[in-house]
């Protein structure tokens, strides 16, 4: 899907347009054979540059070609499931070419991009091209943030659950929270190594305002690795945690299996002796047998359960 938007220098808000025109913001999103040649003819960009940015797979990196800059950034993705907010991260490629474009590349759609396209961003001209990669790149660490409050707000919901059950279904959901944090993390550093290269002002200019609005970038997207490596440490605490109270739990059901099945045994013992094939004298023609015999087994089973529970096996 191809979109061009350019910022009226008038009203000083963001439009779509229909044409490529210069100082104008191309949007890529998973674009078709025909859309690639397109943009590929009108700025002369390196076909190659877009080629690479399909590839779900692509790092996080900077790449200088003949006439561009290209820039390349994790960003989360919301992905359907279960759990309330499963994510997984996808590259944003942002191209800074020579001749006064800008292009966006993703193989799916970044939602980070609809603040721009809604004019809900402070100062944001899409003539300023380096302004405008800066400020994709405070989004995405800001957006980052967002996400993992959502996390830690489904880790605490989950833990809650746990409280009361321990199923396997609810621990799967812990493991899928903590494949989000490992995405996350992964990504986020992989970004700051991008957003250090770009600080040093060798690769692009950075100019009057640029260098401010670069470190709060760095500082959101540092604040993000902590807060990721946070939830991650909280969330394997309770998988440990959890794992360990169900194994406690299945101790302490066989400890109860172990100490009832003693404690039954006792009057099966007795009947089993009394039912042999051997003389028992008297007692064998006394009409209260039976009886004696349930009153003793009772009282040996009875003492011998007082003997377990003080021992914490019953």
């Amino acid at each position: 899907m191809l979109k061009i938007y350019k910022t009226s220098s008038v009203e000083k808000k963001i439009k779509k347009i229909k044409k490529i025109t210069a100082d104008s913001w191309i949007n890529l999103t998973s674009p078709t054979t025909e859309e690639i040649e397109k943009v590929v003819e009108k700025t002369k960009v390196d076909k190659d540059l877009i080629l690479k940015m399909l590839d779900v797979e692509e790092l996080p990196r900077i790449e200088q070609g003949e006439n561009a800059t290209l820039v390349v950034i994790d960003t989360p993705y919301l992905e359907e499931g279960e759990v309330s907010h499963i994510y997984s991260t996808y590259p944003l490629g942002i191209i800074i070419t020579n001749n006064n474009y800008l292009i966006t590349v993703s193989p799916k759609k970044v939602n980070i991009l609809n603040d721009f396209i809604k004019n809900n961003v402070k100062d944001f001209r899409t003539a300023k091209k380096i302004r405008f990669l800066i400020q994709i790149l405070l989004k995405t660490s800001n957006y980052y943030q967002r996400a993992l409050k959502q996390v830690n707000l489904d880790i605490e919901k989950k833990e809650a659950v746990l409280k009361k059950s321990t199923e396997n279904e609810d621990l799967l959901d812990l493991l899928e929270i903590e494949k989000t944090l490992v995405y996350f993390i992964t990504s986020l550093k992989a970004n700051d190594l991008v957003l250090e290269k770009l600080s040093k002002g060798t690769i692009l200019p950075l100019y009057e305002g640029d260098l401010d609005l670069l470190e709060d970038a760095i500082i959101e997207n540092k604040q993000a690795i902590e807060m990721s490596g946070i939830y991650r440490d909280i969330l394997s605490s309770i998988t440990d945690t959890y794992a360990t109270v169900v194994s406690n739990n299945l101790n302490n059901v066989m400890k109860f299996l172990a100490g009832a099945t003693i404690v039954l045994s006792i009057p099966t013992m007795i009947s089993s002796f009394m039912g042999m094939n051997v003389p028992l004298g008297d007692f064998a023609t006394m009409g209260t047998a039976f009886i004696q015999l349930l009153v003793i087994s009772t009282i040996l089973s009875i003492v011998i359960a007082i003997i377990l529970k003080k021992k914490n096996m019953l």
